[in-house]
C-alpha cells in the first residue's frame, strides 16, 4: 500500500521552495518574481533555480512584459502543473493517515 502511495510523491515538488512556489500559485492567478521572493524569502539565484526547474517540466508559465517602462516577469501554474501538484498533496495526505 505504501509503496503505491510513494509513487504519487512527485520528485519536482521534494524542495521548500518548490512547495512553495506551487503553493502560491495554486491560489494566485500569477505572482510575480518580487512578490514570489518575497513570500519564500530567498534569494534572486535560488529562486530563479528553482523556477527554472519547475518550467522545465511544464508545471509552470513565465510571462515576460513591461509595465511601464520596467521589465515584469509574472509565473502562474500551468494545468500540467495544477494536476501534479494535486497529486503529489493527494499521497502525501494518504501517507500521512495511513
Amino acid at each position: 500500500m505504501i509503496k503505491n502511495i510513494l509513487q504519487n510523491i512527485n520528485k519536482s515538488f521534494d524542495h521548500r521552495i518548490r512547495l512553495g512556489i506551487m503553493s502560491i500559485l495554486m491560489v494566485n492567478d500569477s505572482v510575480d518574481f518580487n512578490r514570489l521572493k518575497e513570500l519564500l524569502g530567498v534569494t534572486d539565484g535560488n529562486l530563479a533555480s528553482h523556477i527554472k526547474a519547475l518550467e522545465s517540466e511544464d508545471y509552470i508559465l513565465i510571462t515576460k512584459q513591461f509595465v511601464g517602462k520596467k521589465p515584469n516577469t509574472q509565473y502562474s501554474a500551468t494545468k500540467i502543473g495544477k494536476e501534479a501538484f494535486k497529486k503529489h498533496l493527494d499521497a502525501l495526505e494518504k501517507l500521512i493517515n495511513t
